[in-house]
């Protein structure tokens, strides 16, 4: 068995969560997504995100915006929708059952 195998998966698990516990800061553009997933070792290759913000606004948990830019082509920033907002609290609560649970089987010796 393949340990970077199980790894990758375990991220992309918690991918959707941290993509919507960052846009519910505020309005938030693509390249600083991959910016602070890429920091956080949440991604490895970018194209993994575009398809789940697709997900997420057919979904409608998030909704974006197009923004003229100075320089370049306009950009899109993404914002948590209201449903987005009730469905990361969900996803919150279960983060937090599955921590306590993942310690609590852990812990033992």
């Amino acid at each position: 068995m393949n340990v970077s195998n199980t790894q990758i998966q375990m991220r992309k698990g918690l991918l959707e969560y941290c993509v919507l516990h960052i846009i519910s800061r505020g309005e938030v553009y693509t390249s600083d997504l991959i910016e602070e997933l890429t920091q956080a070792e949440m991604i490895v290759v970018e194209g993994t995100l575009y398809p789940l913000l697709n997900r997420l606004k057919t979904a409608e948990l998030v909704t974006y915006r197009w923004v003229e830019s100075e320089a370049g082509p306009p950009r899109k920033y993404y914002s948590i929708t209201e449903e987005g907002k009730k469905f990361l609290d969900t996803l919150s609560e279960t983060w937090k059952s599955l921590v306590n649970s993942t310690l609590q089987i852990t812990a033992k010796n």
